[in-house]
């Protein structure tokens, strides 16, 4: 008898669905249920928490951090014009 599974649709870049498809794989495919396209998946609802955790902690590692300062415009040189 067929079971029905709680999922969650999930939208994303191609770029960031092919790093959740790797961590699924990784996996033994614990977290996506189906593959829909290129941007949508289903992933489980009991594992959505797990999966973005899994996934800021690859994007820290893989995403150099941008030094955010307030003064980030101190660099840009100005001419007699304006810019």
């Amino acid at each position: 008898m067929p079971r029905a599974i709680r999922g969650v649709l999930i939208e994303c870049d191609p770029s960031i669905k092919s790093i959740i498809m790797n961590i699924n794989e990784s996996e033994a495919n614990a977290y996506v249920i189906e593959d829909l396209d290129d941007s949508h998946l289903v992933v489980q609802e009991s594992k959505v928490q797990d999966l973005k955790r899994r996934l800021d902690d690859h994007l820290k590692e893989t995403i150099p951090e941008i030094d955010r300062d307030s003064d980030s415009d101190r660099d840009v040189k100005q001419d007699k014009k304006g810019w």
